[in-house]
C-alpha cells in the first residue's frame, strides 16, 4: 500500500511575530521514498473557520507562512490519496509536529482512465470485470466442492450396505464360468513385459476358458522380449498370442479395436503392463456378470510403490478419492461411473452395442464408458476388489500421465456433452453429474486463473474502498476447502488401525501436502484441457514404468525424457511471482491472500526444482 508520509515539518520561521508562526515540511512517498509534487494541503482554524491552502512543489516541499495561532484542522485534498482530517494547535512557542501517513485512494496500477467527473473511470470499470472473472473461478470451484462432497456423503451412506452386500455376492462356480480373454496392450515396456505376462499365466482361471492377448506396438528391444516370453507361456499348454502392430494407427484404442476379431471370449478383461493383480481376480469379478445388462465390472486400483517417496505418496492419495468416492459415490447414488482404463473386464457385446473402441479422444476407456452407458448398459465398481499396480516415480513421468488424462477428459467432454444432455431416458442427476465428471478437469483452469487474478485483485483491494468490500466476500470460497477435506478423509486409507487423532493429524499434513503439489500441477494441466478443448491433436504418449519399490533399485528408465519445456520455466516464473508477491504482501502486514501464495509458491517451486532435479541426475549418469 503506498503510503505518505509528511516529514521535516518545522521550518525555522522566517519572521516571527507575536500571534503567528509560519512552518512547513516535505511530503514523500514511504514506500518509493520519492518527493511528491502537487499535493494540496488545507489547513482550517477551528474558531475563525479561515483556510489556508498550499501545494507541494516539484521538489515536494510546501510552507505556510504568517499563521495565526489556534487550533486547526487539516485536511489533504488530492486525486490519488485520501487521509481523514485531524486536528493540530499552533502557539507562539509550540511548533506543531504534522507526520502523519496517506492512503492511496488508487494504487499504481489503477491510476488510469477519468472519465467526466468521476475519477479512475475506466481503471474503477475493468477492476469490477476482474472481480467478475475472480467471482467466477470461486463459485465454479465451489459447484465442484460441492458435487464431490455430494458423491462422499453418498458413499459414507452406502458404506453398510455395501459390507452387507459383499457377504451376499454372487459365487465363483468354475463349471459354469464364461470364457475370458485378457488383453495386455504395450508400447515399449521393457521394464515390465514379463513381469505382467507371467502373473497373468498364473490366473486361477479353468485353462479352456482363458485366453491371453499381448498386443504389442514396441518398436524396440521389447518385442524380442515379449515373443520370447510367449513363446515360453504357451509351451506349458496356455492359450497365449502375441500380436504384433507395426502400424501404430489409434495408439492404444486402435491395438484393443484392431485384436477384437481375435478375441474368443465373450468377456474381455484389460490389464496395463505395469499392473499385477492377483491370482483369484478373475474368480472376484467374473460372477458380478450375472444380469445380461452388466457391460463393465470395474475394481479399484492398489499401488505397490506407494511408499517409495512423498510423491507416490500424494499420487496415491489422489486416486483413492476418485476410486472410493467418485466411482463409489456414483455407484451409491445410481449415476455413470467409468472403466479406468485397465483393472476390469468388458462384456464384447456391450463393447460393439456401443460403437467399439474409437481413438479420436486420448482417453478411449472414458468415451466408451459413456458411450456404452448411453446406451442403457450397467457398470458395476467393485471396490473390495484391488488390482494393484504401480505410481510414476518420477515428475516428468506423472506430468505426462496428467496431460494425457487432463486432455482426454476434455476431449470426451467436447464430444459427448450434447449426447449426455439430450439423450432421453436420462435422469437429470445423471446428466449434471456426467457432465460435471467430464467437465472435472477443468478445474485446474480455474485455479490457474483465480491465483493470477489474485494479483491485480490485491492492487483493487487498495485502490477502491467500494470494491475491496465486496472482496471480502471472498472468504466464502473457504468452504470449498471444508467439502474437499471431507470428500478425502473418507478416501484416507491409512487411517484404518490407527488412533483418530493420529490418523486425522496425518491427514491434514498429507491433504494439505496434496493441495499444494495440485496447485503446482495447475499449468501443466490447464495447458492439457485447454489443447483438449482446442482440439489440438497429440499423440499418445503413455506413461514410462518403471518396476523399482525403493529408491535403492532405481537405475534409470529410457523412456522417461528429461528435458526443460516451455511449462517448466512457465512454472519456474510462477514460483518467482507468487513468491515475491507473498514476502511483499508479508512485509507490508496484508497477510489476507499470503497463505494462498505461500502454497502456490511451494507448489510450482516444488513441480519446478523436481524436474530440474532430474534432469540434473539424468545428465549425471548419462
Amino acid at each position: 500500500m503506498r503510503i505518505l508520509t509528511l516529514i521535516g515539518l518545522i521550518i525555522l520561521p522566517l519572521q516571527m511575530f507575536a500571534q503567528t508562526q509560519s512552518f512547513g515540511g516535505i511530503v514523500t512517498d514511504e514506500k518509493t521514498g520519492s518527493e511528491q509534487d502537487g499535493v494540496e494541503i488545507t489547513i482550517t482554524n477551528k474558531e475563525t473557520g479561515k483556510s489556508y491552502v498550499t501545494e507541494t512543489n516539484d521538489d515536494g516541499k510546501y510552507s505556510f507562512r504568517k499563521t495565526p495561532v489556534g487550533e486547526y484542522s487539516l485536511v489533504v485534498t488530492d486525486k490519488d490519496y485520501v487521509k481523514d482530517p485531524f486536528d493540530f494547535e499552533v502557539t507562539e512557542t509550540h511548533k506543531p509536529n504534522l507526520d502523519f501517513s496517506l492512503s492511496p485512494k488508487v494504487s499504481w496500477m489503477w491510476n488510469w482512465g477519468d472519465s467526466g467527473d468521476q475519477e479512475h473511470y475506466w481503471s474503477h470499470f475493468v477492476s469490477k470485470i476482474i472481480m467478475i472473472f475472480y467471482f467466477g473461478c470461486l463459485v465454479l470451484i465451489l459447484f465442484y466442492s460441492i458435487l464431490q462432497l455430494t458423491l462422499a456423503i453418498a458413499y459414507v451412506r452406502n458404506r453398510k450396505k455395501k459390507k452387507a452386500a459383499i457377504d451376499t455376492e454372487p459365487k465363483y462356480d468354475p463349471e459354469n464360468t464364461p470364457k475370458v480373454t485378457i488383453q495386455l496392450p504395450m508400447f515399449n515396456e521393457l521394464y515390465v513385459a514379463d513381469r505382467i505376462i507371467e502373473t497373468i499365466a498364473a490366473f486361477d482361471y479353468p485353462a479352456d476358458k482363458l485366453q491371453i492377448q499381448v498386443l504389442d506396438d514396441s518398436t524396440d528391444e521389447t518385442k524380442d522380449v515379449i515373443a520370447k516370453k510367449v513363446a515360453e507361456v504357451k509351451a506349458r499348454g496356455i492359450n497365449i498370442q502375441h500380436i504384433h502392430r507395426v502400424d501404430r494407427t489409434g495408439y492404444k484404442a486402435g491395438a484393443l479395436d484392431d485384436a477384437m476379431d481375435q478375441v474368443e471370449g465373450d468377456f474381455i478383461a484389460i490389464f496395463d503392463a505395469d499392473f499385477v493383480p492377483d491370482p483369484d481376480f478373475l474368480q472376484r469379478t467374473m460372477p458380478h456378470f450375472d444380469n445380461d445388462k452388466v457391460g463393465v465390472v470395474q475394481t479399484r486400483w492398489g499401488h505397490i510403490n506407494k511408499s517409495y517417496s512423498m510423491l507416490t505418496e500424494l499420487q496415491a492419495f489422489g486416486l483413492n478419492g476418485h476410486f472410493a468416492i467418485e466411482q463409489g459415490g456414483r455407484t451409491a447414488s445410481g449415476h455413470f461411473i467409468n472403466f479406468n482404463g485397465t483393472g476390469g473386464i468388458w462384456r464384447k457385446e456391450c463393447i460393439a452395442d456401443a460403437g467399439g473402441w474409437e481413438h479420436d479422444t486420448l482417453t478411449e476407456d472414458l468415451d466408451l464408458s459413456y458411450r456404452a452407458q448411453l446406451k442403457g448398459w450397467k457398470f458395476r465398481y467393485l471396490e473390495h476388489v484391488v488390482a494393484p499396480a504401480e505410481l510414476p516415480i518420477t515428475m516428468s513421468a506423472l506430468k505426462s500421465q496428467q496431460h494425457r488424462w487432463m486432455k482426454g477428459g476434455a476431449e470426451c467432454f467436447i464430444k459427448m456433452w450434447k449426447r449426455i444432455a439430450t439423450t432421453k431416458g436420462v435422469k437429470i442427476g445423471d446428466r449434471i453429474h456426467g457432465l460435471s465428471h467430464l467437465f472435472n478437469s477443468s478445474v485446474f483452469i480455474f485455479i490457474l486463473f483465480l491465483s493470477l487474478l489474485t494479483l491485480p485483485i490485491l492492487h483493487i483491494k487498495d485502490s477502491f474502498s467500494d470494491l475491496n468490500n465486496w472482496l471480502q466476500y471472498g472468504a466464502f470460497a473457504l468452504i470449498s476447502t471444508v467439502f474437499l477435506a471431507y470428500y478425502y478423509w473418507h478416501s484416507y486409507r491409512d487411517k484404518d488401525g490407527k488412533n483418530i487423532f493420529v490418523s486425522f493429524f496425518t491427514f491434514l499434513g498429507r491433504f494439505i501436502m496434496f493441495l499444494i503439489v495440485s496447485m503446482g500441477l495447475a499449468l501443466n494441466n490447464s495447458v492439457a484441457v485447454i489443447e483438449g478443448y482446442m482440439g489440438i491433436k497429440s499423440s499418445f504418449v503413455r506413461t514410462p514404468k518403471f518396476n523399482v519399490n525403493k529408491k535403492s533399485e532405481f537405475k534409470g528408465n529410457k523412456y522417461d525424457k528429461k528435458r526443460l519445456s516451455l511449462v517448466n520455466f512457465g512454472e519456474g516464473f510462477l514460483f518467482l511471482l507468487f513468491g515475491y508477491t507473498m514476502i511483499n504482501r508479508a512485509i507490508y502486514g496484508d497477510i489476507g491472500m499470503v497463505p494462498f501464495h505461500l502454497m502456490l509458491t511451494i507448489g510450482y517451486g516444488l513441480v519446478f526444482f523436481y524436474a530440474v532435479a532430474e534432469i540434473r541426475h539424468a545428465n549425471k549418469n548419462a
